[in-house]
């Protein structure tokens, strides 16, 4: 995946291409000094600030016409403390530079999600998840955290040190000050064993909660236009490890996770009406397969197909009744989806505005192939969810506003208030937080 691109006349756009921004200035800073020096001088010059990482976000959370910080010169392991069992990573680091760093040393996260091309500040900083039982989001592992405030001051931030600050920057939204470094929980690392295999749509639904009981990780794709879905079960092993082979993980991976499902999708944007022919191919494509080997090469894939996405958590009780009304609605009203619907779940967590904050939840993923139109499925789909009251998750499309987060989100009020003190003049905002956080 490519990371954030700039285009002519200083214009940035987010990976999914959606977004658009023209910064009045882009920062490189190589130190935290130089970021602190960035952001004081915004404020010199009444500007507002926002950080990107590689633009994995669909909304505009980070777009900006003031300072565009880029953290690219941020990165790199600061230190492992095999006592505490934590990392200290620089906030522009890859994910897939943390994972193969922390595999070399022995060690791995709990859990993650499903791709690794995010820098680990923009990953925690929307909720980035990946799927489980009972190992929650990124954001979850996180053990410390320091930040750049609006008046240029660094502040760390734990359980033991500003714990209110911690308890909501860890998902910040980018709109309490700029993330420098984090600290994660780490453990040695293990061996999982991942089974993959088809299955009825219908019976995922009737097994839903045995699935999810009995597996570590568990997740699954659906294939609207068919009754058919594709389930993986991620779980602890003792070994021995046996990865996918070469030949094997080129021709699931490149083949035909990326290269015949690039073609299938232009097919299908150029001629929507065979879209539901190709959807009872593609779930007929992915076979069965079991394959054990370290987490973040089980976790994790490559996604090179540029699509759209908008996912909302709900409780989690309520996900087969809501992705029972999402078919019928796909059924009858018209609307050809080249991309599965994706389903993971997470333990509750106490981060003040996870999408699993103080309840176990479910999440439901809707895309779209880049360049297809995309409105009037997500806006079904969305009138769905919300129904459920569902949480939308930060960084992709969604339509709420600070009104409706004041419903769904007990601890709203804890979140707007902290922000109010480290952040006044509001030197992080943007439309997007003024959106759904509010002036």
């Amino acid at each position: 995946m490519s990371s954030t691109a700039s285009g002519k006349n200083g214009t940035w756009r987010n990976w999914g291409g959606n977004v658009t921004a023209r910064p009045a200035r882009e920062v490189v800073p190589a130190s935290v000094e130089e970021l602190a020096d960035a952001v004081r001088r915004a404020a010199e010059d009444g500007l507002t600030v926002k950080a990107v990482g590689t633009g994995h976000s669909f909304t505009s959370i980070a777009a900006t016409d003031g300072v565009l910080i880029r953290p690219q010169l941020l990165t790199g392991i600061r230190d492992i403390d095999r006592t505490a069992m934590t990392v200290t990573v620089e906030a522009g680091t890859p994910l897939k530079r943390v994972n193969t760093a922390l595999a070399r040393e022995g060690l791995s996260l709990a859990n993650m999600g499903d791709i690794m091309e995010q820098t680990v500040s923009g990953a925690v900083s929307t909720g980035t998840h990946g799927t489980g039982r009972d190992s929650g989001s990124i954001a979850a592992q996180i053990k410390a955290l320091e930040l750049v405030t609006a008046d240029g001051s660094v502040l760390t931030c734990s359980e033991k040190e500003n714990p209110e600050v911690f308890a909501a920057a860890r998902i910040g939204l980018g709109a309490l000050g700029v993330v420098t470094a984090i600290t994660f929980a780490v453990e040695p690392v293990f061996l999982l064993t991942a089974r993959e295999e088809p299955m009825p749509f219908a019976r995922v639904l009737a097994e839903f909660d045995q699935l999810w009981a009995e597996n570590e990780h568990f997740e699954f794709y659906w294939f609207p236009h068919t009754e058919r879905c594709s389930t993986k079960r991620n779980n602890r092993s003792a070994g021995p490890e046996r990865p996918v082979g070469r030949l094997g993980a080129w021709f699931e991976e490149e083949f035909l996770s990326n290269g015949v499902w690039q073609v299938a999708n232009l097919v299908g944007r150029g001629v929507p009406a065979a879209i539901p022919a190709i959807a009872r191919v593609a779930s007929h494509a992915w076979s069965a397969r079991t394959y054990t080997d370290i987490p973040y090469k089980v976790f994790t894939s490559p996604r090179r197909v540029r699509f759209v996405e908008m996912e909302y958590a709900l409780p989690r009780e309520t996900v087969a009744d809501a992705l029972r009304e999402l078919k019928s609605m796909i059924d009858r009203s018209g609307l050809r989806v080249s991309f599965p619907v994706e389903v993971r779940t997470a333990p509750a967590d106490d981060i003040t505005l996870s999408t699993a904050s103080g309840r176990d939840s479910a999440y439901i993923a809707v895309h779209m192939f880049k360049g297809t139109p995309f409105q009037a499925y997500f806006t079904a789909a969305e009138r769905i969810f919300t129904a459920y009251e569902g949480r939308p998750h930060w960084g992709k499309v969604h339509t709420r506003d600070a009104e409706y987060f004041a419903q769904v989100y007990p601890r709203f009020g804890e979140f707007t208030a902290l922000r109010d003190r480290l952040d006044p003049q509001r030197r992080f905002q943007n439309a997007y937080l003024r959106r759904v956080l509010g002036q």
